[in-house]
This record gives C-alpha cells, structure tokens and sequence, in this order.
C-alpha cells in the first residue's frame, strides 16, 4: 500500500528529533532489566546530538569472463557495517566513558542500541537496531579557554549489523493524518 492512496502523505521528517538507548543484553536477566529501565538509563546517560554511521555497503567480487572483453560480471558478497558515533554534550554523569574503559579493565560488556527517528507528534517513523556494539572510541571535549562552546563527547560503536524495522512510519502517518482530521 502507498501513502498517497489512503490520502497519508509522506513528507521528509526533521533529521533532529530522535532517541537513542543502549541496551545490555549479556544475559536474559540484563535484557530484561536493560529495556524495563531504558528511559530512565537513557535520562541518566543524557540525549544524544547527534548520531552518524546508519550505513552499509555491499562489497562485490569481480569476474572477468574470457571473450567478454567490453563487460566486468560483478557478484555480491558481504556486506560492510560503518561504525556508529554517537555525540552529546557532556554532562555530570561519565556512562559513557565508564562502558569504553569497563573494556579497557577486561569488564565490558556489548549493548545493542536502538535508533529511533520520530515525527513531530514524536511518534516514531524509522527505528534502526544495532547488535552487540562495542565501543571501540570515546573522545572526550576539546577545551580552549578562548572560545566559548557546549563540550562535547562523542563515543564509536563497532557492531555486528544493523537493522531497520519495517513499516513503522506507517502507523505514524496514519496517526498523524487521524490527528490532523480532527483539529
């Protein structure tokens, strides 16, 4: 089904409003605690302003067949994750540090992560899942005494595969479309 048919349109969405949570999935127990205090994990590690790295790339192998001199055959084979940067201004709390050196110590544990892009009625449109991220970068705020910005901190999460979550975007629309029908 298209949006256009049910008189839903699909118009681009705002690349800020978004929320990110990361989630310890080292065990059944974890999981289950991780996604019941998620909000309140995500509160305490602070929003996130912006995240890079929702990509992939297929990599292919080329054939040159013998007598086909004017044409390269070219065969899929893996697929490349980029790593997923997270960026935020830092704050009190040091979640995000503590988890890149708990692997430093030989303590770390991976998290999945959920990305969710919502819409202006902060419904969500796209949610994008990652697995088993590793941080494998923190970068703590450049200070200059001379310059007056927010200090930011940013951390890398080399994954296993990420995944969009298909036909999300349709329930907000249709909920957005609902709602507009009604004021």
């Amino acid at each position: 089904m298209v949006l256009g048919h049910v008189g839903i349109r699909g118009d681009p969405l705002l690349n800020h409003n978004f929320v990110i949570s990361l989630l310890d999935t080292s065990s059944s127990l974890a999981l289950a605690k991780s996604i019941a205090l998620s909000a309140v994990f995500d509160v305490a590690l602070g929003g996130f302003s912006e995240c890079t790295g929702i990509e992939m790339s297929l990599d292919v192998e080329e054939y040159r067949e013998g007598g086909l001199n004017g044409t390269v055959h070219k065969f899929p084979t893996r697929v490349t994750w980029s790593n997923i940067t997270l960026r935020r201004g830092i704050g009190a709390g040091t979640g995000l540090w503590d988890w890149h050196y708990g692997f430093v110590e030989g303590k770390g544990k991976r998290r999945d992560g959920v990305i969710v892009l919502m819409t202006d009625l902060r419904l969500p449109n796209n949610i994008w899942y990652f697995r088993r991220g590793l941080p494998v970068k923190y970068t703590g705020p450049t200070l200059n005494a001379g310059q007056s910005q927010v200090a930011i901190e940013a951390i890398e999460i080399a994954h296993e595969g990420i995944y969009q979550v298909p036909y999300v975007g349709y329930g907000a629309a249709a909920t957005t479309r609902i709602i507009g029908l009604a004021t």
